[in-house]
């Protein structure tokens, strides 16, 4: 398993295990559990679809012992046989939750852990309560009790919190006319539409619980995520850091257009701006934005809304990679804010001025020093809706 994919001698492996895991394993019908590293052995799909993706991604790390594929008369155990990098979370709780036994070649099925487990595993699938993530949160205390897994859904919120990955939530009118903050934050009701900013809840007869305040939930909030500790963050670590001055002191200045660096705006914007070109740490963003469905079904009209930052100071390789793009706006439905997005970016437009007008201070890990880092909006990217 750790040859290189284009092998000869991974190429025979993966067909051995996959003639194994028919012959000797539980298929069902033509399919079987991939075991690549993106399906970790929670996909159903069929031989040639396995093949490909093996051929494709490798195996799951870990996964040295085919207990979804036919070998159960291997008894494991996470401790002594399980590297401590082991990704494949499906087999490394079902090998620590589950007794292996062969009678005469038949797998006799799962004990109650395992059932606990895959139920578990199901409902993260298919639909996550705080009940299922808290009672994973234990399986998972239990099998590594060497780490710092905290014990419940609220704690781990807390964690978040304390990490500085928190939102801010902001009620808005659910008409689109208005966020209450600022100076607006107080008020109840819209000062264009006239609309309440709660909907209506459960009355509390206030001479049984006269202690008992009306519980009043907002029509609509806008969740807002920080883009200045998000900016900062990424300058705490020193390889991160190193990357962010990449598109000035490592890329290729031969004229060709490999990067956004090399095109006209930015040059453009260099020649306008020399003070905030100085420093090569001065970050460069491009937002987007775009509706979509949460619900998974397309037979629900509902659109909630994102908008998002992109840092084109990184290398293009990592510019556009998920873990660098950040997340700034969660916009509610259930309809699509149209030209009243405008409304939505106030907060986001306020942190924009802050981050060019003066800066924030900034500890850049990399030289061991602090600076202050401005921003520039340089683009957006939308389709006509958005």
């Amino acid at each position: 398993m750790k040859l290189a994919r284009y092998s000869k001698e991974y190429i025979d492996g993966v067909e051995s295990f996959l003639d194994f895991a028919y012959f000797y394993g539980d298929p069902q019908g033509e399919e079987i559990q991939c075991p690549c590293a993106k399906c970790c052995n929670i996909c159903w799909t069929r031989k040639k679809v396995v093949y490909d993706h093996l051929i494709g991604y490798g195996f799951v790390k870990g996964y040295t012992r085919w207990i979804n594929h036919g070998e159960w008369d291997i008894k494991l155990n996470v401790d002594n046989d399980m590297d401590c990098s082991h990704e494949d979370i499906n087999g490394l709780l079902n090998d620590q939750f589950r007794d292996v036994a062969q009678d005469e070649g038949v797998y006799d099925g799962a004990n109650e852990d395992a059932n606990k487990f895959y139920n578990l595993v199901e409902e993260c699938l298919h639909g996550w309560s705080n009940e299922s993530f808290t009672s994973l949160l234990e399986l998972l205390k239990e099998a590594m009790p060497e780490l710092n897994i905290p014990p419940s859904y609220n704690k781990t919120k807390s964690m978040v919190k304390n990490l500085g990955l928190d939102y801010e939530k902001i009620d808005a009118c659910s008409n689109d006319y208005m966020l209450f903050r600022s100076e607006h934050k107080d008020d109840e009701f819209c000062h264009t539409c006239g609309a309440s900013q709660y909907i209506k809840s459960l009355e509390v007869d206030s001479e049984l619980e006269p202690s008992k305040k009306q519980h009043r939930v907002s029509a609509k909030s806008l969740r807002r995520f920080l883009l200045i500790p998000s900016l900062k963050r990424l300058f705490m670590y020193s390889k991160t850091a190193d990357s962010l001055r990449w598109h000035d002191e490592e890329r290729s200045k031969d004229g060709k257009l490999r990067h956004p660096t090399d095109g006209l705006a930015w040059k453009d914007f260099d020649r306008l701006h020399p003070n905030v070109a100085l420093d090569c740490r001065n970050v460069r963003l491009g937002l987007s934005s775009d509706g979509f469905n949460p619900f998974r079904t397309m037979s629900i009209s509902h659109s909630t809304w994102q908008v998002m930052w992109m840092v084109y100071n990184l290398p293009p390789w990592m510019c556009m990679k998920s873990e660098y793009c950040i997340l700034s706006l969660l916009i509610p439905g259930s309809r699509s804010p149209g030209n009243d997005i405008d409304i939505y970016l106030q907060p986001l437009i306020d942190e924009l001025k802050l981050l060019w007008d003066s800066g924030v201070e900034t500890y850049d890990a990399s030289r061991n020093q602090t600076f202050q880092m401005r921003t520039t909006l340089m683009w957006t990217i939308n389709d006509f809706p958005a």
